[in-house]
């Protein structure tokens, strides 16, 4: 068995992976790599919410299924925006009535219930994103 190398030392070409430069060799390209997640129709109408409107619709969606996703479509009636700017809200009000009627509908094997607790989190995951982004507005416009 080989030792490890010292602090400092390269480790051998054969104790790094298959592909993997070795740590003595490796070095910085400065390639920036960016990843954005794709939505679907449906999940990109979720609305951004404030944070207590989205815990209050988690919690309906966890104890009612499709409860909180059918109040969340309201919000878009009010001004919530979602990540389809392109589309109509009433466009976007009807894509997250069909949400919550999924979510209803297949609540009774289980499926929809698990969606509705998803979409619920993603509801508040999206509402926090939204408050660090204003936060963050407002510290650029502060200096």
């Amino acid at each position: 068995m080989d030792p490890l190398p010292k602090e400092g030392e390269p480790a051998p070409a054969a104790a790094a992976g298959a592909g993997e430069p070795s740590r003595g060799t490796a070095s910085s390209s400065g390639v920036v790599v960016q990843v954005r997640e794709k939505k679907g129709p449906l999940r990109a109408a979720i609305p951004y919410m404030p944070f207590p409107v989205a815990v209050i619709c988690l919690f309906l969606n966890t104890f009612v299924p499709g409860l909180g996703t059918f109040v969340s479509a309201f919000t878009v009636l009010c001004g919530a925006r979602t990540d389809l700017p392109d589309r109509h809200m009433c466009c976007v009000f009807w894509l997250n009535i069909a949400a919550a009627l999924i979510q209803i509908l297949t609540a009774i094997v289980m499926v929809g219930w698990i969606m509705s607790i998803f979409w619920g989190m993603d509801m508040v995951i999206l509402a926090i994103s939204q408050a660090e982004r204003r936060c963050r507005a407002a510290d650029g416009d502060l200096h």
